[in-house]
């Protein structure tokens, strides 16, 4: 069955040559122009766009910048970099705004378009719902000849991240320690990147999957079940650590000395416990993030503040906030330093930090945070069919701590459950943490039930 285009606040994502092709990139570049134009009220706008490696990137790149120019806008052309590398030269060139040609985590048929603010995060649900319509009615505002954007090249974008992440961290003592480390890049932009960091870092750096083709060597989402080559190569060469980047480099997950899948709840939670061993404040996480990032932060007398899922949420709830740490517990750290996007080169450098710091392997610390087992899950319903799941499952637990900012997560005293529908695909997703020795079966079994009652799945 053929899909719909996906256009949320996350972007446009679709399968290429089936419903996302030239002519609907240009579409959504003459939309974004439009929108920016109307807002700003400025003569003349510029915009920063970014792709990773898939194979249809060029193509739709060119065809984004075709439709930005037709409505005036001037394209900074970064080349293959990494979302987070586009979100920090927006801010640093001063444009008006961003594009990354990006799918992320999904397979190579796929492929989209991430829209930036100038504040270099994805724009927040009102501004986003005024493109889609924009891009749906085909209202666009055309220029003549002289009035076309321009393009240039500007390819120092890896230059200008690596610095920023350098001024994170004491660069002297983890180039003491001179660390083992194996980089899986899975074929995407942050190969590049990421290795000129590491070895910046005085890291001895064996990399595979690194060249960015975009026809990735493996599933692209860091996963355990697709990252074992992975832990098989961090005991093969004796690395202290092992990193896994998703294709657009903005999710990281940890593989340990011992070559054990870490995975990327620990991620955030290991980021955290670093930062607030140096500076006090609080943390941002959305509400599928693991409890493990609670206790770090309890340890240090810090708070959690939970957001809807989405980068843009946690980026928005830590500038209001000023945290001093926050992400996603899809490997995504975000540190403001850097800038309100995920970054895995920043999450890198910081659980480096960390080891040198405390004189602690990987697994030595991950030990020292408090276990849990997590559950994720994902069916195919409808807007409409997900409202009868939830509000069935409100009958359920009742008796639960309620959270529906997003869907609905029910919190008991030993674990959590969180039911909601997908920005990225027509499905829904459930998410659930218990503590490790808690048998989940009795609240699974009633979530399970209510789902085949009302899909039939």
């Amino acid at each position: 069955m053929k899909q719909d285009l996906i256009i949320s606040i996350s972007g446009m994502r679709g399968i290429v040559g089936e419903n996302l092709n030239a002519s609907t990139a240009t579409n959504y570049g003459c939309a974004f122009g439009t929108f920016l134009k109307n807002s700003k009220g400025k003569k003349k706008l510029s915009i920063a766009i970014g792709i990773d490696s898939r194979p249809s990137g060029g193509m739709l790149k060119s065809a984004i910048s075709a439709g930005l120019c037709s409505v005036g806008v001037d394209i900074i052309d970064l080349g293959l970099v990494t979302t987070p590398t586009v979100g920090i030269m927006v801010r640093h060139l001063r444009c008006d705004g961003g594009v990354v040609v990006t799918a992320s985590h999904n397979p190579v048929e796929y492929n989209g378009i991430k829209l930036l603010t100038s504040k270099g995060i994805a724009p927040p649900a009102g501004m986003a719902e005024k493109i889609k319509s924009l891009f749906l009615k085909g209202e666009f505002d055309f220029v003549s000849s002289a009035d076309c954007g321009k393009i240039v090249i500007d390819y120092s974008g890896d230059t200008v991240h690596i610095k920023k992440v350098q001024t994170c961290i004491g660069r002297g003592l983890i180039l003491s320690k001179k660390f083992k480390v194996v980089l899986d890049s899975v074929n995407g932009a942050g190969a590049r990147p990421g290795k000129r960091l590491l070895s910046t870092l005085g890291c001895r750096v064996t990399a595979i999957n690194d060249a960015p083709t975009g026809l990735f060597a493996h599933k692209p989402e860091p996963l355990a079940e697709n990252l074992e080559h992975l832990c098989q190569t961090v005991k093969k060469v004796g690395a202290n650590i092992g990193f896994a980047q998703d294709p657009d480099a903005d999710r990281l997950a940890i593989v340990d000395e011992n070559g054990r899948y870490i995975g990327e709840e620990y991620t955030l939670a290991l980021a955290a416990k670093y930062i607030f061993s140096h500076k006090k404040g609080s943390a941002a996480a959305n509400l599928s993030t693991s409890r493990m990032i609670d206790d770090v932060a309890q340890e240090a007398g810090c708070e959690v503040i939970r957001t809807p899922v989405g980068e843009a949420n946690v980026a928005g709830a830590m500038i209001k906030n000023n945290c001093v740490i926050g992400g996603e517990g899809n490997g995504g750290i975000i540190d403001l330093r850097i800038g309100p996007v995920r970054d895995s080169l920043i999450g890198m450098a910081i659980i480096l930090q960390l080891c040198a710091e405390t004189g602690r392997s990987i697994s030595q610390l991950v030990d020292e945070i408090p276990a849990y087992q997590m559950i994720k899950q994902k069916f195919d319903a409808d807007k409409k069919t997900a409202n009868k799941i939830i509000t069935q499952a409100k009958k359920t637990f009742k008796k639960s701590k309620v959270n529906t900012d997003d869907g609905c997560r029910f919190d008991f005293d030993d674990g959590w459950i969180h039911l909601r529908t997908s920005n990225t695909e027509p499905v829904m997703r459930l998410i659930a943490e218990f503590k490790e020795d808690v048998d989940p079966k009795k609240y699974l079994d009633k979530i399970t039930a209510i789902i085949q009652k009302i899909t039939g799945q």
